[in-house]
């Protein structure tokens, strides 16, 4: 090989490098932007409701539309990638969530502001499953364990940044915009995401797929909505009656699905989602993990953030250092997993989760034993370890769960792998109400915040030991593909 050629073999490796890492960054700030939008709006709240005149019932609204609409379309946004294409459709979903944010930030009140929430949460349900998509077939190996160690972070700690970053947005009041600008910074940002994954991002879908499923996905669609429509207002309604029922009508439903996506895989061999990804063990158990994870970070991070402010009194901008502490422990726990995950499989997020519930029980030994007097550092530093081990969960689940996931369905796969966490996290925020909010009711401070944090700490300790159990499910060795 002549020393041009050789120059040349490594030029082109090095743009493929190159154009694999943009990839990864399109992406991933991609679902950073989702992350985020999920919950950034809480703090918001105030601001909103007092300069758009909103009701209660409209306030409640803000948040849940996003988070209905993303949940209901997740599956069906992943099997429009498998047929059409997944960058094609990552593009179309980070448009309409770019432009539904612009709409957010111009609301004039709030049926508008609600209207564009649910755009929002549309977009975001299509651009999302592409991500682990366009992830498992760009990269392979150790490469792929890293991208999803970085996916698993970003999913994991979205939800803890996204309310700090809403209270600095919203009382920097950038250009007198106030709580506009927590929408408004997404539409830059979309924009360059659309723009430089035309160029860099590689097209890929199920070359054997057919048509859409309306059917599958009417039923689909009613099931969980039937579930998460009541886990997000029943609460605070007390949990009604209708809400019971919805939720048992849900079963019929989802089961009606099943029996719809087998007789639609006998017809014609395109189904909405491919029954036999149950087959696998793993998936299962990814699956299975991913839902009490979720469960396991909605009660402990609306739960520890009541604490930390109505508890301990903490200002939300005194509260940045603790979330930051997450953050940084995840960073380090997603890290260490994608260096790990090949050699030691499922050890990894059983470790994780093992940490989590070995912090948490620390939290709650210090919180009992000190009560409002924790000190401010004290508060803080279990963060570290609880982020590491929630880093280390999301990177090794997602690694393991996908990994034996043909790539014709990565994109239903995804859908469902995503569904899994918004479903627990949905759960988890609804059974703080019985176990926090019987405790503590709102407006709640000092001790009696206190005591019921550290109630709640008990439940989420029992939940993460229950999430390293389904994790013998998850493959006891990677394979190197």
């Amino acid at each position: 090989m002549t020393s041009e050629t050789l120059d040349t073999t490594r030029g082109s490796a090095g743009a493929a490098g190159r154009a694999l890492t943009i990839t990864l960054i399109v992406v991933l700030v991609a679902e950073l932007m989702n992350a985020l939008d999920g919950s950034i709006v809480y703090t918001a709240l105030p601001s909103i409701q007092s300069d758009t005149g909103a009701t209660s019932a409209a306030v409640q609204w803000i948040p849940a539309a996003y988070t209905l609409v993303f949940a209901l379309g997740l599956i069906t946004g992943g099997r429009l990638g498998d047929l059409y294409g997944r960058k094609r459709v990552f593009l179309t979903g980070t448009a309409a969530f770019t432009l539904a944010s612009l709409l957010c930030g111009l609301a004039t009140g709030p049926a508008m502001l609600i209207t564009a929430r649910a755009l929002q949460g549309a977009g975001a349900a299509v651009m999302v499953p592409q991500v682990l998509a366009v992830l498992y077939v760009s990269f392979d190996g150790q490469a792929r364990a890293k991208a999803f160690g970085l996916y698993g972070l970003i999913m994991s700690l979205g939800g803890v940044l996204g309310p700090v970053l809403g209270g600095v947005l919203t009382g920097a009041d950038l250009f007198d915009l106030g709580w506009r600008t927590i929408f408004l910074i997404n539409v830059p940002i979309g924009l360059a995401a659309v723009v430089v994954g035309v160029r860099f991002i590689p097209e890929s879908r199920d070359p054997h797929a057919r048509r859409l499923d309306p059917v599958g996905i009417a039923l689909c669609s009613a099931g969980l909505l039937l579930i998460v429509y009541p886990l997000t207002v029943g609460g605070e309604k007390h949990w009604p009656a209708w809400s019971v029922v919805m939720m048992l009508l849900a079963l019929l439903v989802l089961a009606a699905f099943v029996g719809q996506q087998r007789a639609k895989t006998a017809k014609d061999g395109s189904p909405l989602v491919s029954l036999s990804l149950f087959r696998e063990k793993s998936f299962v158990g990814g699956v299975s993990a991913q839902l009490v994870f979720g469960l396991v970070s909605g009660v402990f991070l609306l739960s520890w953030t009541l604490f930390m402010q109505d508890g301990l009194g903490l200002s939300p901008a005194r509260f940045a250092p603790a979330a930051a502490a997450v953050a940084v422990g995840g960073m380090g726990g997603a890290m260490l997993a994608s260096k790990l995950v090949l050699a030691h499989a499922r050890r990894v997020p059983q470790a994780g989760a093992l940490l989590v519930a070995l912090a948490l029980l620390g939290y709650e030994l210090l919180v009992t034993g000190q009560g409002t007097e924790v000190a401010f550092a004290a508060a803080i530093a279990p963060m570290l370890a609880l982020g590491c081990g929630f880093g280390m969960i999301g990177a090794g689940v997602a690694a393991l769960a996908l990994g034996g996931v043909d790539p014709a369905d990565m994109g239903a796969a995804s859908g469902v792998f995503n569904t899994a966490m918004q479903v627990g996290t949905a759960i988890g925020i609804a059974l703080a109400s019985v176990l926090y909010f019987v405790h503590a009711p709102a407006g709640s401070r000092g001790t009696v915040v206190i005591d019921a944090f550290a109630s709640t700490l008990w439940y989420i300790i029992a939940a993460a030991v229950v999430m390293w159990a389904l994790m013998f499910l998850l493959p006891r060795r990677q394979p190197r593909t």
